[in-house]
């Protein structure tokens, strides 16, 4: 297992060791950042299906109003 060192402002430390008192601080601070890491992974995820949306609109064809508001009432009593 690996160490690391991280600066915090003291009052976020004091509210941490107060709030997860009497509980292994190294495994909340690995399950925390292991969420942080699987957050951030889900927010670029997110950012790429985005790019790609987007990119398929610029070659996507066009579809006038009239087709579209036709194609609503298609089928429909």
């Amino acid at each position: 297992m690996s160490s690391v060192n991280y600066s915090v402002p003291e009052e976020v430390k004091e509210a941490f060791n107060e709030t997860f008192k009497g509980r292994n601080k190294s495994a909340v601070i690995s399950d925390l950042m292991r969420e942080a890491v699987e957050r951030e992974q889900r927010r670029q995820r997110h950012c790429q299906a985005v790019d790609r949306i987007l990119a398929r609109r610029d070659t996507a064809p066009g579809v006038y109003q009239a087709d579209i508001r036709a194609a609503r009432q298609t089928g429909r009593p």
